[in-house]
């Protein structure tokens, strides 16, 4: 079914693209850099996407999907191992318009207390401080709802969602609720989203995959839809046409 722009971004006003383009787009995500410090990440004068959440809310799983890349994000089999901020950029012919930075998944039991206060200053710092961040992706499992921590979260990037900040909550593993669980999950997370944007997401069912790429795009290509059309010329299409 082709999204439209209300189904995408209520009050955004942009045209809805093909989903082709906007998945061909996220398909060029490549690896850019690595850090344990927001000191040691480079400046980057495009915007930044940020995906935050609970370990084993499905992070990785959730990038690797929307990229088509199987192994573009680390899924680790140790929830809560993996501690670095890594970036891939987005953009076609090797030019960068966008990047993704996927931060390391928090609140998992295993992992030591003096590791867990250590990564929360990491991200509280680099999701108040970090200059080139203009869009925040939360997932959270809707069985288990917010955490304490994913509130805490919220309470940190709302002044910033306030300020122009873009926000986006994943519900991820949808496949796992019925429909009518599916709506309620919506409603209850919409009262609770300072703000931004809600959608269901399943990796396995490709649930969300075509809305949120698009969201995405545009997003990172504020105020110009025109651009969708040239750009289309040069997609690879990440899956075989149709047509």
């Amino acid at each position: 079914m082709t999204a439209t722009s209300s189904t995408l971004a209520p009050g955004q006003g942009f045209a809805p693209i093909d989903p082709k383009l906007a998945l061909g787009w996220m398909h060029t995500a490549r690896f850019l850099t690595t850090a344990a410090q927001l000191h040691q990440l480079p400046p980057v004068e495009v915007p930044e996407i940020a995906f935050v959440g609970r370990s084993n809310a499905g992070k990785s799983t959730c990038i690797n999907t929307l990229t088509q890349q199987k192994q573009l994000a680390f899924a680790s089999k140790k929830p809560g191992r993996t501690q670095h901020i890594n970036l891939f950029a987005l953009g076609r012919q090797g030019a960068t318009d966008a990047v993704l930075a996927d931060l390391p998944g928090y609140g998992y039991a295993a992992v030591s207390r003096g590791d867990k206060e250590r990564w929360q200053r990491v991200m509280l710092n680099y999701l108040m401080q970090r200059e080139s961040l203009s869009a925040v992706v939360l997932l959270c499992d809707p069985r288990l709802g917010l955490t304490e921590l994913d509130e805490a979260l919220l309470d940190a990037i709302r002044p910033r969602v306030e300020e122009g900040l873009k926000f986006l909550v994943l519900l991820t593993k949808a496949d796992k609720l019925t429909r009518s669980e599916q709506a309620k999950a919506l409603s209850i997370m919409r009262l609770n989203a300072a703000g931004g944007e809600v959608r269901l997401f399943s990796a396995l069912k490709k649930q969300g995959v075509d809305e949120v790429a698009q969201l995405l795009w545009h997003w990172s290509h504020p105020a110009q839809p025109q651009q969708a059309e040239a750009a289309a010329e040069l997609t690879e299409p990440a899956a075989p046409s149709e047509n």
